[in-house]
């Protein structure tokens, strides 16, 4: 990559990825094999509203709380002069809150798709820890992907974990133009929307298995 990395540079880049990692947390998948192995699953169907919805729904419910814990982590990005490793670009800030959302989208549909594979299974768990083990290298959380060699940046940014946090944190520090960050964007969406379509195939399918087998 291009970017020269200061002890400050440091301090920004991993500041934001706290930030962005607090507000796209997504817990589903462990609901959903706690709920089907222990068969609650059964009375959240009775319910008006559709099961994915109210898992969307407990999920983002937390981000208020979330956000209260960001706020220190943000005014120490911006009173210190880790903000000069932030985007001057007040396009890109514009472009931001499109990719923060769409990193919670891939976020919590990742976590619904694995979830569903417990109506196949014992438990999905598993599954998970190899989605979270790809997602703390791939995504920017435990180091920049600048850093890597260029042909595993190459084929990160192929990977919808990049998207997850590494776009976000990208975004705020600089690292693109409103004109670069445009296509990324599209990618990401691009993720969010097959992940959506994979995620209801899976659980359409694994429900209809489940309530076969009496729930």
């Amino acid at each position: 990559g291009g970017k020269s990395w200061g002890t400050t540079a440091f301090v920004s880049y991993f500041l934001s990825v706290f930030i962005v990692r607090q507000l796209i947390s997504s817990w589903a998948c462990w609901e959903m094999n706690y709920e089907v192995r222990q068969g609650t699953l059964a009375m959240r169907l009775l319910r008006p509203i559709h099961p994915l919805l109210s898992y969307g729904v407990g999920n983002l419910a937390a981000l208020p709380l979330r956000a209260a814990v960001t706020l220190p982590v943000i005014v120490v990005l911006f009173a210190t002069n880790a903000r000069d490793h932030l985007s001057h670009d007040w396009h890109v800030w514009l472009l931001f809150p499109f990719a923060l959302v769409g990193g919670w989208v891939i976020t919590f549909f990742a976590n619904v798709a694995i979830g569903a594979l417990s109506l196949f299974m014992e438990s999905s768990v598993k599954l998970m820890d190899v989605w979270l083990a790809a997602f703390f290298v791939f995504s920017g959380y435990l180091f920049p992907l600048d850093l890597f060699p260029d042909w595993l940046t190459a084929a990160a940014k192929w990977l919808p974990f990049r998207y997850q946090i590494g776009l976000p944190v990208e975004l705020m520090t600089g690292v693109h133009t409103w004109e670069s960050a445009l296509p990324l964007l599209a990618k990401q969406w691009a993720w969010a929307a097959a992940l959506i379509v994979a995620s209801l195939a899976i659980w359409n399918r694994g429900l209809a298995r489940f309530q076969a087998f009496g729930g």
